[in-house]
């Protein structure tokens, strides 16, 4: 059997994505860093029901997705983000983990959850501290061996794949090898996604899918308080921090990071950040007369060899135009996600996709990637873009460490309509 004829596939005909917010996503270690994922997500649950115009007690799920265990409190992270987003006490919440992919995956289940009657309305909240992803060890339960003590940086170590004794960077150094991709091109279509992204910033529409974020609490009644706290003289952080004027000759001065053309100009930004987005049948938006931003029409996931990972979104692109009877020709953007240059550049060359649909407003080199949110701000860039371009179909897709590939494909409102 084929790759697409692995895929797990879904398809609903009257699910929509109603709206979606983001916080800004900002660089590692920078005024977001000490602040829980937890909390991130709180934030952006809350403005994601208030943008959508529905109230916490019309949730019927809660859906998150978050990678590493960034705070002791990590198990509760669905929980409490659905409950100091006020949602009611008696709805459940659960935690998705798809890696690079988690995002999307979040919607995909609540659009099955709303599909199948389990929920009218599903609060989808993907949240990551990369700031505060542990220095751990996993061996040392019943104590210390003499000179064997090790405690390693998850957020390094996370990156190798002992399967295939490859890092994640490795897996974009082969597939450069493979399409024969140099390092003038992956800098050169990394300086394309900082200008996009700049572009995208500076008219204002980034403005329109982030909500500010400041110092505050988040209440519930009869419980503990939560809430963020900035650091001193940091009133509010208002936009993205990674996005930067980034020319391709200051981008050839980088160092590879992995012997080969990938470098932390041309990889993907590191920050923190959290995004969220409400997914509700067609008959809850119309009886409250809610216009949404988008129809969700099918998803897949499917496998790859791990060596070569970022291959993924390729078939999984695949799978959502076979399952949907649609060509690539007919997909007026996509996103995928920039996890490195040389990575998304062979997915644009195995597909012969045209570019200029591609990642228009800039992508995860410049904006970040946090990973268990990536996913959400992929889909509702995607939503925004198509409907303030008159658009109809896009596809969000994201590779998958360990080899896995996920794509979700969206029809705007006035055409699905």
């Amino acid at each position: 059997m084929s790759g697409t004829e692995r895929a797990v596939c879904a398809e609903w005909s009257d699910v929509w994505l109603l709206d979606g917010v983001r916080t800004p996503f900002v660089d590692y270690k920078g005024a977001l860093s000490l602040v829980s994922p937890i909390d991130l997500g709180i934030k952006a649950g809350r403005e994601a029901l208030a943008r959508a115009a529905v109230p916490p007690e019309d949730v019927g799920t809660v859906i998150c997705g978050s990678m590493a265990q960034a705070s002791f409190d990590a198990y509760m992270l669905p929980r409490h983000v659905g409950l100091y987003s006020g949602v009611p006490m008696e709805v459940p919440a659960h935690l998705v983990q798809r890696i690079c992919g988690t995002g999307l995956e979040v919607i995909s289940q609540a659009a099955d959850a709303v599909s199948l009657g389990r929920a009218n309305a599903a609060l989808c909240v993907g949240a990551e501290s990369m700031s505060r992803n542990p220095i751990a060890a996993y061996t040392h339960r019943g104590g210390f061996d003499m000179g064997r003590v090790e405690f390693k940086d998850f957020l390094w170590e996370a990156l190798l794949d002992p399967a295939a004794s490859v890092t994640m960077g490795g897996t974009a150094e082969t597939l450069a090898t493979r399409y024969q991709i140099g390092r003038e091109a992956v800098d050169a279509y990394a300086a394309r996604s900082f200008e996009r992204a700049m572009a995208a910033r500076d008219s204002g529409f980034l403005d329109g899918e982030i909500t500010p974020v400041t110092s505050e609490v988040f209440a519930l009644e009869g419980y503990n308080d939560r809430g963020i706290r900035l650091p001193r003289k940091v009133d509010a952080v208002r936009q993205d921090t990674h996005i930067r004027p980034s020319s391709v000759e200051a981008l050839a001065r980088i160092r590879p990071a992995f012997g080969g053309v990938q470098t932390g100009g041309n990889s993907s930004g590191v920050v923190d950040g959290a995004a969220a987005a409400v997914v509700a049948s067609g008959a809850y938006a119309r009886d409250r007369d809610r216009a949404p931003l988008a129809r969700l029409v099918c998803a897949a996931a499917v496998g790859v060899p791990p060596e070569i990972m970022g291959i993924g979104p390729v078939p999984a692109i695949r799978a959502v135009l076979d399952r949907s009877g649609l060509s690539l020709a007919d997909i007026d953007r996509i996103e995928i996600n920039e996890a490195f240059g040389a990575q998304v550049m062979a997915c644009a060359r195995e597909l012969g996709l045209d570019e200029d649909r591609l990642n228009v407003n800039g992508g995860a080199i410049a904006i970040g990637h946090p990973l268990g949110a990536t996913g959400l701000r992929l889909a509702v860039t995607l939503a925004r873009e198509l409907a303030r371009s008159g658009l109809r179909y896009g596809i969000a897709s994201a590779c998958i460490g360990g080899g896995q590939g996920i794509a979700l494909l969206i029809e705007t409102t006035e055409s699905a309509g």
